[in-house]
């Protein structure tokens, strides 16, 4: 198993952009054969998927709540996945979760429960 850590979030007026970080951790060689992606948890509301990327960047796929608005992309030297967020609206406000699994329809299948490694999340709040 990987370990994830999300770095990024904070305030940011509406209109605003922010780039979130995701640095993937674990045994050597392991990292790079993961599927990476985001999710999101805004208050009250169940996790949702927002956008993931293959183990060489090659395949993507975005969630509809945040399409057109953001980029999803990887730095395999780096070991870390980044989400860019534009034009953000007060109801993107959320938790945004990395989360890793070796099956790339695993992150994008929709159930939560089948992915292996998550983040702790990080705090977006979208507020003028």
């Amino acid at each position: 198993q990987v370990q994830l850590v999300e770095s990024g979030g904070g305030l940011v007026q509406p209109g605003g952009s922010l780039t979130l970080s995701c640095v993937i951790s674990g045994p050597s060689g392991n990292t790079y054969t993961h599927t990476m992606g985001w999710f999101r948890q805004p208050p009250g509301k169940e996790r949702e998927f927002v956008a993931a990327v293959n183990r060489d960047g090659r395949r993507i796929q975005y969630g509809d709540s945040m399409k057109g608005r953001i980029t999803i992309s990887r730095d395999s030297a780096r070991n870390t996945a980044y989400l860019q967020m534009n034009t953000l609206k007060s109801e993107d406000t959320a938790v945004y979760y990395c989360a890793a699994d070796l099956d790339f329809r695993a992150v994008v299948g929709g159930r939560t429960d089948a992915i292996a490694s998550w983040g702790k999340g990080t705090l977006v709040t979208v507020s003028s």
